[in-house]
């Protein structure tokens, strides 16, 4: 029988302890470690823990889930990362998978379920709460009927930087641009898009409109 080491990121102390109690009773679970930050996880990592499976919410204090998660592949790159949070809102569960998290769970979702979507990932496999899997699904469906958005060869890669977390700064160093030609870029994306904010554009990259 495979056994994993577990680490739980979750800075809600009641949510922090039913996991772990949950997941010290179970025999698969050979050892867990339990953080309630980010930096408190990569400190206690560097003692030489290594963990197979990761749980970590998105919205913790200091470093949030998603820049952690960058992190951890880069120290883990075999480590699995379920997040395990409340929030289902298009622009955060894109992130978090482009970071690099194979599941994505929300707080609902009961601890026996939570426990097979581990080994379903540590099996090759991946796991998202339904009404997530729903989300990204709709995603990659073609199209229905949406009016031809005119976007320049410019404006569909600032979306492509946006899409993938990027700073402004850093969108503008990979265009070889300045970040005011970024700004002039976004103005004329949401004009177009009839927008006002990051999230509504990954919410219509989500819808496949763009």
């Amino acid at each position: 029988m495979e056994t994993i080491r577990l680490a739980i990121i979750e800075d809600i102390e009641d949510v922090r302890k039913n996991l772990e109690d949950f997941f010290r009773m179970q025999e698969e679970i050979a050892e867990v470690l339990v953080a309630d930050s980010m930096e408190a996880f990569f400190e206690k990592v560097s003692d030489g823990f290594c963990p197979d499976m990761v749980l970590s919410d998105i919205g913790l204090p200091g470093m949030n889930g998603i820049d952690g998660i960058k992190k951890i592949k880069f120290l883990f790159p075999q480590t699995d990362i379920i997040m395990l949070t409340v929030f289902s809102d298009s622009e955060r569960i894109f992130r978090s998978l482009c970071a690099g998290a194979t599941g994505y769970a929300l707080k609902s979702t009961p601890l026996p379920e939570i426990k097979r979507a581990i080994f379903e990932i540590r099996t090759g496999g991946s796991y998202m709460s339904p009404s997530i899997a729903r989300k990204v699904v709709e995603h990659f469906a073609p199209p229905k009927n949406h009016a031809k958005i005119l976007l320049s060869a410019k404006e569909k890669q600032v979306i492509q930087g946006l899409t993938e977390g990027l700073s402004y700064k850093l969108i503008a160093c990979r265009l070889s641009v300045s970040i005011d030609a970024v700004r002039f870029h976004i103005k004329n994306i949401y004009r177009k898009l009839h927008v006002n904010s990051k999230a509504e554009v990954m919410n219509k990259v989500f819808k496949g409109e763009i």
